[in-house]
């Protein structure tokens, strides 16, 4: 039976759902348990992200190899209790894909139809399905059937792959050009984000948040913005070359980083705040204001 998640934000959400929800016959997850899940999330990401950073700044300062998101998840699976932790990180990136691409489906922000408003809601299109993808890797390793090399980068072999996918239809160079064009729009959304540091109304509390987790979080999405903005370099250079080889994904935007006069802090600075990052999305898993209601419950 296909579903319908609706997702609203409240201030303070006082109700509680029992555990499972029966429907007709047929068994539903409960709003509580939808909204620990996509809450769980915050948590993976978080996790993911401080990991990118610490690979970052190992490879500024030690000569580490560096490793995008997938390239991070990987690193767990050797572990001690690696499968365990990989399907706790898969389960919580899929309940944020869910989330994402919910938002975007059933727009419980009342985001508006103009050109800002549809760009908000693609962008939460993108999020999901990249964060689908970021599930179903970890998903893998946690069963032992996908690679287990922490020192590759598969974002960046995915997104030449798919850029040459796209060069080798009609007008490729436009349609890879385009997607240059939307991650430059999500660089913008990050680098807005760190500038206004209105992201940390959305966590709950009858005091307003500390000053350092807002610069935590400021920090973190202008080091995201600067990835994403190397990252829509990339693919413009793969559309105006005509060529996949130039495309890439985050491991190799530090990497371009790193290659720079100066790229040893520059990476080991980027690190830092992708960390930073991810250490406000453990923050948001605890305190972001989120509220999943199901159809069919009360």
């Amino acid at each position: 039976m296909r579903a319908v998640i609706a997702i609203t934000h409240h201030r303070n959400v006082t109700r509680v759902a029992p555990l499972c929800l029966r429907n007709k016959g047929a068994l539903m997850i409960s709003d509580a348990n939808a909204t620990w899940l996509a809450k769980l999330g915050f948590a993976a990401r978080g996790v993911v992200y401080i990991l990118v950073g610490w690979f970052a700044v190992d490879a500024a300062l030690r000569g580490g190899k560096i490793a995008d998101n997938q390239g991070a998840i990987g690193s767990m699976a050797d572990e001690a209790f690696g499968p365990v932790l990989l399907a706790i990180v898969a389960a919580g990136l899929l309940g944020y894909a869910v989330w994402r691409l919910t938002e975007a489906a059933a727009n419980p922000e009342q985001i508006g139809s103009d050109v800002k408003g549809s760009l908000k809601r693609i962008g939460h299109v993108v999020s999901g399905i990249a964060h689908l993808i970021l599930a179903w890797t970890a998903a893998k390793l946690a069963m032992k059937t996908g690679s287990r090399d922490a020192a590759v980068s598969p974002g960046d072999e995915s997104a030449r792959d798919w850029t040459a996918l796209l060069l080798d239809q009609p007008a490729g160079r436009v349609l890879v050009g385009a997607v240059a064009v939307g991650v430059l729009v999500a660089a913008c959304q990050q680098a807005q984000k760190a500038w206004r540091g209105d992201f940390i109304q959305d966590l709950r509390g009858d005091a307003p948040a500390p000053g350092y987790v807002c610069t935590m979080g400021r920090i973190g999405y202008g080091a995201r913005a600067l990835v994403f903005l190397i990252v829509a370099g990339l693919f413009g250079l793969a559309a105006w070359t005509a060529h996949a080889s130039d495309a890439g994904g985050v491991a190799e935007a530090l990497e371009r980083l790193q290659s720079q006069p100066g790229g040893k802090w520059l990476l080991a600075l980027t690190g830092i705040g992708l960390a930073l990052f991810g250490a406000y999305s453990l923050v948001e898993a605890r305190f972001r204001r989120i509220h999943v209601d199901l159809p069919g419950t009360d």
